[in-house]
C-alpha cells in the first residue's frame, strides 16, 4: 500500500475523537461504559427518524440481529442480490436459510426489483436489499411487493448512511436496516455497525440479542430488580472507546457527506466525454434517490479492459480496484447448486466494474491525476 501515491481509501478523522476517547479513559472503564454508545443511538435515531437504533460490533452482526429477529428457520427462503457482501448472506445460512439469488439492474447495480415477485413462494420470508454505492433500491415497489406477500425487508445499508429514496433515508424504510461505520465507510470507528429498528414490535426482543440474552438494560433502566437469561443472543455491543471514535465521526457525517458528494461530482463531470465516447459508463443515479458519495466507480465494456485500466493505473501509483465476486460463483454458491449464466448482469458488472480513489482528503490534484490517468490509457487528449 505504500508504494502508491494515491491509496483507494484513508479514514477521515476529526478534530474530536482524541478528545472523546480520553474522556472514556478518565472514567477507566472503556467497556462497561454506555454513555457514548447510548450518544451515538440518540444521535442517528433524531437525525435519521429511527424508532430504534442499537449500535453494534459491525454491520455483520447487525444483520445477524436481524436474521434472528425475523425468526428465520431451517427451509425458510430468503431473496438477496448475488452481487454484495458475504456478510448478508452469511446471516441467513447461519440461520439455516435457503438463498434465493436474484440479478441486479444494469443502472444502478441494484436488486432488479421486477425479478422479485416470480421469484417469491410459501417458503419465501423475507427481501434482502443493499443499496450499493449509496444509491437507494427502488423501495416503493419493493416494499409494495412486500406487503402484498407479507414478507420481512431487510435494507443493508451499510454504503449509504445519509443516503435518500424520495424522502426517506436509507435504512429506514424496511422493517430493519443496518449501517456499516468499518474503515472504508463514510462514517468510521474502525469497525462498527448499527441496528435501525423502524418495526416497534422488535425493538425488546433486539435488546436481548445483544446483551447475550439477557434483559440486562431492563435492570439498568430500573425496569426489573435483577437481570436473567430470556433469549438466544451474544456481545453484540461495541466498547465505549469505539463509540467516542463514531460519536466524533457522526458529529461531523453532514460536513464528509458533502465534500465526498463533490468529490464525486468532480470524478462525474470529468468523465462525460469518454462515457460519450462509449469507452465506459459512468454510474446512474435516478431522480427519486440522494446518494452519499460513498462510491465511484466506472463499468469497463469488458474484463480485458477493466484489468488493463486497472494495471495502467498500478503503474502510474494510484490504486483502483474491483468489487464483489459473485456470490452464486464463489465455492458456497456452487455448493447450492447456481452455475455460471444464472445471473447475467451481476456476472457482467464484477467482470468489468472498477472504483476509484474516494476519500475526504482526496485533493482536486489527486483527482486530475487519476483523470488525466485514465485519459491517457485510452489516448485522450
Amino acid at each position: 500500500m505504500n508504494n502508491y501515491k494515491i491509496v483507494f481509501n484513508k479514514p477521515y478523522f476529526t478534530d474530536k475523537e482524541i478528545f472523546y476517547i480520553s474522556q472514556v479513559l478518565k472514567k477507566r472503564r472503556c467497556v462497561e461504559m454506555v454513555y457514548l454508545r447510548n450518544k451515538c443511538s440518540k444521535l442517528i435515531e433524531e437525525r435519521y427518524n429511527v424508532k430504534k437504533v442499537l449500535i453494534t460490533t459491525s454491520c455483520s452482526h447487525a444483520l445477524d440481529m436481524a436474521a434472528i429477529l425475523f425468526d428465520i428457520k431451517n427451509g425458510d427462503e430468503i431473496i438477496l442480490p448475488s452481487f454484495s457482501f458475504t456478510s448478508l448472506a452469511n446471516s441467513f445460512v447461519l440461520r439455516n436459510a435457503k438463498l434465493r439469488f436474484a440479478d441486479i439492474r444494469g443502472d444502478t447495480l441494484n436488486l432488479d426489483e421486477d425479478q422479485i415477485e416470480n421469484m417469491i413462494n410459501e417458503k419465501t420470508k423475507a427481501i434482502a436489499v443493499i443499496h450499493y454505492a449509496g444509491t437507494a433500491c427502488n423501495m416503493k415497489k419493493i416494499m409494495k411487493i412486500a406487503k402484498k406477500h407479507n414478507l420481512f425487508i431487510l435494507e443493508d445499508a451499510a454504503h449509504a448512511i445519509e443516503s435518500k429514496y424520495l424522502n426517506d433515508y436509507c435504512g429506514t424504510i424496511g422493517n430493519l436496516g443496518a449501517f456499516s461505520f468499518h474503515e472504508t465507510k463514510n462514517a468510521t470507528c474502525g469497525e462498527g455497525g448499527a441496528l435501525l429498528i423502524n418495526d416497534e414490535r422488535f425493538i425488546e426482543r433486539a435488546e436481548f440479542i445483544r446483551e447475550k440474552g439477557t434483559n440486562r438494560n431492563k435492570f439498568y433502566r430500573g425496569e426489573v430488580g435483577e437481570y436473567t437469561w430470556i433469549d438466544i443472543g451474544s456481545s453484540y455491543l461495541p466498547s465505549d472507546i469505539l463509540s467516542a471514535i463514531l460519536f466524533a465521526q457522526l458529529e461531523k457525517i453532514e460536513v464528509i457527506t458533502k465534500k465526498r458528494i463533490n468529490i464525486w461530482n468532480y470524478y462525474h463531470d470529468s468523465f462525460k466525454e469518454l462515457e460519450d465516447k462509449n469507452l465506459f459508463r459512468r454510474p446512474e443515479v435516478p431522480k427519486e434517490c440522494i446518494h452519499n458519495g460513498h462510491i465511484y466507480y466506472i463499468i469497463l465494456n469488458n474484463q480485458a479492459t477493466r484489468e488493463n485500466l486497472m494495471n495502467y493505473l498500478k503503474n502510474k501509483g494510484i490504486l483502483a480496484v474491483f468489487h464483489y465476486l459473485p456470490l452464486h460463483l464463489s465455492p458456497m454458491g456452487l455448493k447450492m447448486g447456481y452455475k455460471e449464466g444464472d445471473l447475467k448482469v451481476t456476472e457482467r458488472i464484477s467482470d468489468c466494474i472498477l472504483r476509484l480513489p474516494m476519500y475526504f482528503e482526496l485533493t482536486r490534484n489527486d483527482q486530475d491525476f487519476v483523470i488525466d490517468s485514465i485519459k491517457d490509457c485510452f489516448q485522450i487528449k
